[in-house]
């Protein structure tokens, strides 16, 4: 379970005895019991008889700071230059003042705490939102029958679902949007319209905001600059932040329908965002080239 440290990262060391302290040694010692790269921790001062340790994270694992006490105190004694004395403590404040907890009590907080982060992040796997884009929406130029079928088709599944705004054809304030809606706690975010080749589509652009890593695959391409051809392809997009996992689908209401049963399976099994993203993009290459067949054959036989 992740603890945020909310600022508080100092660690005192006091009441203790040092000649030719080697303040590398400590500060490694100290990452290893924290399980913490060791450039995430650091001596930030030193007094005549006070070391202070500050950890360079915002967040740490719970199992990894809850009653190390002792175990510090045990590193503390082997390093050369260092003496701990009858009255050294280890002193913390916030998150960081659970080191000092009983090695008993720390199991029985550690129990707990990973009990509630579990009920947490059931809750928060369960919170959808779903946004739409496109200035024809924004502007009801066109019904959005996106957002009410997929929150009724996800409501149906048991899912907490809430129906977000329309989104501008704008990567900047997609990438905001998304930024500020992983921050409240969703574990899923979908998106629909905005995956194409067009000047004004900025979906996967927005997407890529909050993922650089997100999986992009391509269900038609394009040869750049022709037509309205400004990019060279439709893609759709599943990126993955924390725990919360955001898929961009097209705007179609069609391929929305085909796509959201890949994504209801894909969440239930586990899918990695490559694997979901590809089959998403699979299912609607064939159903493409499905529908380049029948337009071939509607043309021969008025042919013949």
């Amino acid at each position: 379970m992740k603890l945020n440290l909310l600022e508080k990262t100092e660690i005192w060391i006091k009441r203790i005895g040092m000649k030719d302290l080697d303040l590398n040694i400590v500060a490694s010692r100290v990452a290893e019991v924290l399980n913490l790269r060791p450039e995430e921790v650091m001596v930030a001062d030193v007094r005549e008889d006070v070391i202070t340790i500050d950890i360079l994270r915002e967040n740490v694992e719970a199992q990894d700071i809850i009653g190390k006490k002792e175990a510090l105190f045990q590193v503390l004694r082997n390093i050369p230059g260092l003496t701990l004395t009858e009255e050294t403590i280890i002193h913390s404040e916030g998150i960081l003042g659970m080191i000092e907890l009983d090695k008993k009590i720390a199991n029985e907080v550690l129990n707990k705490s990973e009990k509630i982060g579990e009920e947490i992040l059931k809750k928060i796997r369960k919170r959808v939102i779903v946004f739409s884009t496109g200035s024809e929406i924004k502007q009801r130029l066109v019904k959005d029958t996106n957002i009410p079928y997929i929150v009724e088709r996800l409501s149906k599944e048991g899912y907490d679902v809430t129906p977000g705004n329309v989104l501008e054809d704008d990567t900047e304030d997609i990438g905001w949007v998304l930024y500020n809606t992983l921050n409240q706690g969703f574990g899923i975010v979908i998106l629909t319209g905005g995956v194409g080749a067009e000047h004004k589509d900025k979906t996967i652009e927005g997407l890529l905001r909050v993922d650089p890593h997100a999986s992009t695959p391509y269900v038609t391409k394009y040869l750049k600059g022709t037509g309205r051809h400004e990019k060279d392809g439709v893609r759709v997009g599943v990126g993955r932040v924390g725990e919360s996992t955001v898929i961009a689908l097209p705007g179609p209401n069609d391929e929305v329908r085909l796509s959201m049963e890949l994504v209801i399976e894909g969440i239930r099994e586990g899918w990695g965002k490559e694997v979901l993203a590809e089959r998403i993009a699979t299912r609607l290459r064939d159903r493409l080239r499905d529908e380049v067949g029948a337009q071939h054959v509607r043309q021969n036989i008025r042919k013949w």
